[in-house]
């Protein structure tokens, strides 16, 4: 582990750092609830919307917030949870039900969908207490600081990390939250901001990492690169070691940052990432993007960026700095719209912006601050429990199935049998089925209908001629799905992400 004496701050010093940081949360007279809307990826892929919709509680306690999890009619049943006060071990205890899956000692946001969290009044500080996301969907953390979260010592929670993703996670928006560190590893602490095991469409934005040896991560190791599609824009990484952050494999969109004393690297791609770096403002610090500690290289495309006192150390068989002056060796396609700030004007727009207790302020997108939209009060976009019925005969009724490994107790041939109350599912959170006739039959949509009780546990799907290969077309949820004629002797409906354990009632083809 590289450590530099820099970040090995004193106790003293740590705490009047955080008390700082703590104040400027606790000093707010009125925090609204979730304002704005998700930027970046968090946008694609259906977007993020978390508990838009649904019921508003408020909650004190980390129990409180489970039992507001646990208290849903469904696991996908949209809730926004609004925190004030200290969560801590003492108060976070381990709620059950029908709709949750939680545990003590952490915030646990696991095997859920549709979910709001958002800090309050005087403000929402997680003292020693991580927030973990793991096999869920469609979730915001906005307005909230995390502090001192460590994977050893006293007291340990989420692994060390300030808030982490893993295990099939989709679509995450964190906004304006401050994540904070008392050091690196050494002295207990992981990421502050990590993503791992097929972690996608996540955006952090108008945020505060401060104080840490690592910021965070995209992949847990050199063959974990199933992760990937995350933005980063408008937040401010402060006395951070490495990891600003790392991607092993993936995209990631990294504009309008501001990047003080990283102190031994900062956006490390690797492993056959790619890196889009556009008007960031790196002040006071070390080799700020490149391939450090691994021969495995990663790639970046890079514009308007400000190097303000940045040195750069020497090419070598594990160390590929961008610098001294960053060259593009990519391209990468950015799928949504954005706009950018003046990279000189950073600093300033984003110690206007950044953090919690800062109202929630975003950038104009001309160097000024400004007060977002309210949050759309629509609900959000969820599966279809009962799609509209296409016209015409369900094909698959007289037709063969088959499909990848199967969960004890179901079959393929319930799909297409027309009964709603048997279904297939899959041995995991992903898997495919098959609809197969003997000849080729023209097939232009179909219906994916979830067994009752697990409607929208379904997540990201494909859809795919079984002849060729070809991907017909992509989504989200169940529901009813329209594509160009196609002749084919086998459709596959393919999951590729889940809130929990899929179950299909129905594979109906159409004509």
């Amino acid at each position: 582990m590289r450590r530099p004496v820099a970040l090995r701050i004193s106790a003293a010093s740590a705490a009047m750092a955080l008390a700082a940081a703590v104040g400027v949360t606790l000093s707010m007279s009125q925090a609204s609830a979730a304002t704005g809307s998700a930027t970046g990826y968090a946008t694609q892929n259906g977007g993020t919307t978390g508990g838009a919709g649904g019921q508003t509680v408020r909650a004190t306690t980390g129990t409180q917030i489970h039992a507001a999890l646990c208290s849903r009619a469904a696991s996908n049943t949209p809730i926004t949870i609004e925190v004030e006060g200290t969560i801590n071990h003492g108060n976070t205890t381990k709620v059950s039900g029908d709709s949750c899956n939680t545990a003590a000692g952490v915030i646990e946001l696991k095997q859920i969908s549709n979910v709001t969290l958002v800090g309050v009044g005087s403000g929402a500080v997680f003292d020693q207490l991580g927030i973990h996301i793991r096999e869920s969907s469609n979730i915001i953390i906005q307005n909230v600081t995390v502090r001192n979260v460590k994977k050893s010592g006293s007291p340990t929670s989420n692994g060390g990390d300030a808030i982490g993703m893993e295990s099939d996670v989709r679509n995450v928006w964190v906004d304006h939250a401050t994540l904070l560190a008392s050091g690196g590893e050494s002295e207990g602490y992981d990421g502050l901001f990590d993503m791992k095991d097929n972690t996608q469409y996540v955006t952090l934005s108008y945020s505060i990492l401060r104080n840490s040896g690592r910021g965070g991560l995209i992949g847990s190791s050199e063959s974990d690169l199933s992760n990937g599609y995350v933005t980063f824009h408008h937040n401010r990484y402060e006395n951070i070691d490495s990891r600003a952050p790392l991607l092993r494999g993936g995209t990631a969109h990294a504009y309008n940052n501001h990047y003080v004393s990283l102190n031994e690297s900062g956006i490390n791609s690797r492993a056959g990432a790619k890196a889009k770096v556009d008007n960031n403002y790196f002040e006071d610090s070390k080799d700020v993007l490149g391939t450090f500690y691994t021969d495995q290289r990663g790639y970046w495309q890079v514009s308007g960026n400000v190097f303000d006192n940045v040195t750069w150390s020497s090419p070598g068989t594990e160390n590929y700095p961008a610098g001294p002056n960053p060259q593009s060796n990519t391209t990468v396609s950015i799928p949504y719209s954005y706009t950018l700030d003046a990279a000189a004007c950073v600093p300033d727009v984003v110690s206007r912006t950044a953090g919690a207790g800062t109202g929630l302020k975003v950038s104009d997108g001309n160097c000024s601050a400004q007060t977002p939209t309210p949050t759309p009060t629509t609900p959000p976009t969820t599966p279809t429990p009962d799609p509209t019925q296409p016209s015409g005969t369900n094909l698959s009724i007289g037709a063969g199935s088959d499909g990848s490994s199967k969960a004890d107790g179901t079959s393929y041939g319930s799909v297409r049998d027309g009964d709603m109350s048997t279904y297939w599912s899959p041995s995991g959170s992903t898997g495919s089925v098959s609809i197969k006739w003997g000849s080729a039959t023209a097939v232009s949509s179909v219906a994916i209908r979830e067994a009752a009780g697990s409607t929208g546990v379904i997540g990201s799907w494909r859809l795919l001629n079984a002849d060729t290969g070809a991907v017909l077309t992509t989504g989200s949820g169940a529901g009813v799905v329209t594509f160009p004629q196609t002749s084919l002797k086998k459709i596959t409906f393919e999951i590729t992400g889940a809130t929990g354990t899929p179950k299909v009632a129905e594979f109906e083809t159409y004509a």
